[in-house]
């Protein structure tokens, strides 16, 4: 069973940076971790689309994309 693991750091004004983790096994769920693990969702394939649409939708009501979130995620294997 393979795993890709995709990970980027957010700004955190109280602990410096905070962790955000996606887990994608083949063929099976997606899993995703914020914040070193302590809010943690498995998803389905259907639930992780969905999810994204309205995060995509939700964020870009904010503003402009601040400069750090404009890098390069290369999946990981474990």
């Amino acid at each position: 069973m393979s795993r890709r693991f995709y990970r980027l750091r957010a700004p955190d004004v109280e602990h410096g940076t905070s962790a955000v983790t996606v887990r994608v096994t083949d063929g099976e769920d997606l899993y995703l971790a914020v914040g070193a693990g302590r809010r943690r969702m498995y998803l389905t394939p259907a639930e992780a689309w969905a999810l994204w649409r309205c995060l995509s939708e939700a964020v870009a009501s904010t503003g402009t994309p601040p400069e750090w979130i404009r890098v390069p995620i290369t999946p990981k294997g474990r």
